[in-house]
């Protein structure tokens, strides 16, 4: 049976912390607001940016949360260009995905991130070949909205029952029930275990090697 594993990036496969924080910095600074803490700023990172903007800055307005999604792509995009935007890939994570794909696996990613962000993010680790679906905020509904993974299942042309969902925040574990596929937390991002097991992880991995096994389970 063909299986599809779908990971989310920010969090899961990638430490994006230090880059999302700091963007969102210059964003509210552009906007001339006071920029939240990065405690708060951790909590909404897996949504998209309209929402996380409006959880952020509730008293904005929507013309004040488009400004600052506007602010918070524009620094993105010019930190990435001058080289400032670093985004490392947490260890063992592109040993994993490899020995999944040579193992017949079809591997998605679902993100907050946009189109332009995620291929450029997994073509500077090398591994853009490596995922036969990618789904993104700019296309989609926020998570945990369940369009990301059914759309991930269509193109990958696997039942619901044959896919897994692997992510760091309670959006990824709500997003995986409402579309009736197997949820695993990581202990490395942005959620505590007890958070994502509450939202639907049916477990959460404390390293790579416990989330091989429970990928492959």
């Amino acid at each position: 049976m063909t299986r599809l594993a779908v990971f989310d990036c920010d969090g899961t496969l990638v430490d994006g912390q230090a880059a999302i924080c700091e963007t969102m910095e210059d964003a509210f600074a552009a906007a001339g607001l006071a920029a939240p803490s990065r405690q708060h700023i951790r909590r909404v990172v897996g949504l998209s940016l309209p929402q996380a903007m409006a959880i952020l800055a509730p008293g904005a307005g929507a013309e004040g949360h488009d400004r600052l999604v506007g602010a918070y792509k524009d620094s993105f995009r010019a930190r990435r260009i001058a080289g400032r935007l670093d985004e490392p890939l947490y260890e063992g994570i592109a040993e994993l995905i490899v020995r999944l794909a040579d193992d017949g696996w079809q591997l998605g990613i679902a993100t907050g991130k946009s189109h332009r962000g995620l291929t450029a993010c997994l073509a500077g680790h090398g591994l853009a070949d490596r995922f036969v679906t990618l789904q993104t905020a700019d296309h989609h509904p926020s998570k945990p909205h369940p369009a990301m993974l059914e759309q991930a299942l269509a193109e990958a042309g696997v039942g619901a029952e044959a896919a897994v969902m692997i992510g760091d925040t309670t959006f990824d574990m709500a997003m995986a029930g409402a579309a009736g596929v197997r949820a695993i937390g990581v202990a490395w991002g942005y959620h505590e275990a007890d958070e994502l097991l509450a939202a639907g992880a049916g477990s959460v991995a404390e390293t790579i090697e416990e989330l091989e096994q429970e990928i492959r389970r």
